[in-house]
């Protein structure tokens, strides 16, 4: 295993290498290396793969530099090839994947297979749980993955070249992990905890089924247009599951960087060297059309006019930009996401200690909103607006808005809950506004719900349709050639940027679709 340094909010540990007197035991024990341990504890482990998985998915390279500008929170204004979809096959995109095998995923797995055996649930139970959050970015973004057979190279029978699975088959087991994990860990067997080592719920095994079950309904929702029978029957489970789901700002999975210096919020860790990020007019619009109060958090004021916010144009070229001097004539993201920024929201801390929000009491909301709306998970449409409202004043309090102030913006002409297909739409929006930073989140409830309808190719775009996923990176065809060639032919290839993957197809019965999504 490669030398790390883990982080220094987790459990520290040593190595004792005994002195044996054969001659043999000496010859064995130059073989060993003390600073590369074969068997690292749970805990640090569990902290180390934690914030790995957190700011490789939430971070700036996945996130910030990657799916921002698709879902279109972000504009490019410089160095702008990834927001004209020119560079999506580059190192951010190409090391999310390659990195989540060859890291955290491995780390997870190695904590799942050791707890299991040991029949300790208090740690496997978070591990199955993260390592499923994290898969669901990876084949929602790329479609058909190495899944089952992957992360078992150096075990017997393993494969350095593992198959692809299809993303329907991977979401199956989604829920059939995310069922076994929620039991476990309700069950006696969960004594044994990762305590001060879980930098997101310090071993709190309640939150931790809470997390489980929203994540579970979160990934129903996803397949609600190609196979709604197990979508419903998913949710309904994961609202009546132990524990249940969140239900308040309490419960939210979030990570909370420590800003030593060494463990910072990687987006500000980015805005010290960069200055090309501007809003996006697709969100700005949305924020100043219903005089979002969210809107001085999301953005800073304008250079050229410190009394106004714009957005930007996506997909646009270098000289336009430059045209439209949006450098200064645009608003750049919020002055909490800055290294000097000072207080944050209901968690105190931003800038360097901006905290990553894994998943939210606020997401949650509004998947529920959804679902009783279309009647699904054993809701009612009469129940809609009350979750709805509960995910808007969810958000506002996340992002440090008033109580006053978030209940006048639920008064307003285009957010008062309308209900039936016109509810839907707004839920879909408003989901999309409040996953601000969770960019791959944003991306997919965008590409599932066609919302906002804004989103759309710039006009410098160097395709007429928004990516509806990522190629796969070039290493696979080096060293996993048949499997990858089949895996794009198996989910309908080509393995190009416009191909869906399984859960987006064009729905039979969805309100909220729009035909000629992301079309220019």
């Amino acid at each position: 295993m490669i030398n790390r340094k883990l982080l220094t909010i987790g459990a520290g540990f040593t190595l004792a290498i005994a002195t044996a007197a054969c001659n043999s035991d000496k010859l064995t024990n130059l073989n060993a290396n003390p600073n590369s341990p074969e068997d690292v504890p749970a805990g640090p482990l569990f902290t180390y793969a934690t914030r790995l998985s957190v700011s490789r998915w939430l971070g700036s390279g996945y996130s910030l530099r990657q799916t921002e500008w698709l879902s279109q929170h972000l504009a490019q204004v410089q160095y702008n090839d990834e927001d004209r979809y020119l560079r999506l096959h580059g190192g951010d995109t190409e090391g999310s994947f390659n990195g989540a095998y060859s890291g955290e995923l491995k780390d997870l797995t190695q904590i799942i297979t050791k707890g299991t055996a040991a029949g300790e649930a208090g740690t496997y139970g978070p591990a199955l749980v993260l390592r499923t959050w994290e898969f669901s970015y990876l084949t929602d973004s790329w479609g058909d993955i190495p899944y089952f057979d992957a992360l078992r190279g150096d075990s017997v029978g393993g494969s350095l070249a593992p198959k692809y699975d299809m993303q329907k088959a991977i979401y199956a087991d989604f829920f059939a992990t995310l069922d076994k994990a929620t039991k476990d860990m309700a069950s006696g067997s969960a004594s044994n905890t990762l305590g001060s080592a879980d930098p997101i719920y310090a071993g709190d095994l309640v939150k931790w089924q809470k997390f489980s079950n929203s994540l579970r309904a979160r990934l129903a929702l996803r397949i609600i247009n190609v196979d709604p029978a197990t979508a419903n029957a998913q949710l309904t489970a994961a609202f009546n599951a132990p524990g249940g789901v969140f239900q308040s700002n309490a419960d939210n999975a979030v990570f909370r960087w420590p800003g030593d210096g060494v463990n910072d919020n990687p987006w500000a860790v980015n805005f010290k060297t960069r200055d090309d990020h501007r809003m996006s007019n697709t969100i700005m619009g949305l924020l100043q059309g219903n005089s979002d109060p969210r809107l001085p958090i999301f953005a800073l004021p304008t250079t050229a006019d410190p009394t106004k916010y714009a957005g930007s144009p996506n997909g646009i070229s270098p000289a336009r930009a430059a045209a439209g001097n949006y450098i200064i004539n645009a608003s750049r993201p919020g002055a909490i996401f800055y290294p000097g920024a000072t207080a944050y929201g209901t968690f105190g801390g931003a800038g360097s200690r901006y905290p990553s929000y894994v998943m939210t009491y606020a997401d949650v909301a509004f998947i529920r909103a959804e679902a009783a709306q279309r009647g699904l998970g054993g809701l009612s449409a009469g129940q809609a607006a009350g979750f709805y409202n509960a995910a808007i004043l969810a958000s506002m309090a996340q992002w440090g808005v008033t109580t006053a102030a978030a209940n006048t913006f639920l008064t307003g002409a285009n957010v008062a809950y309308a209900g039936g297909t016109a509810g839907l739409t707004q839920i879909a929006q408003q989901r999309w506004l409040a996953l601000f930073t969770d960019g791959g989140q944003a991306w997919a409830e965008w590409r599932r719900t066609c919302q906002p309808a804004t989103v759309k190719p710039g006009i410098d775009a160097s395709r007429n349709v928004v990516p509806r996923r990522f190629e796969y990176p070039v290493l696979e065809y080096t060293v996993n050639e048949a499997n990858v060639t089949a895996a794009a032919t198996t989910q309908g290839g080509p393995d190009v940027y416009e191909t869906r993957v399984y859960w987006d197809k064009s729905p039979t019965a969805a309100p909220t679709y729009v035909a000629g999504c992301g079309q220019r």
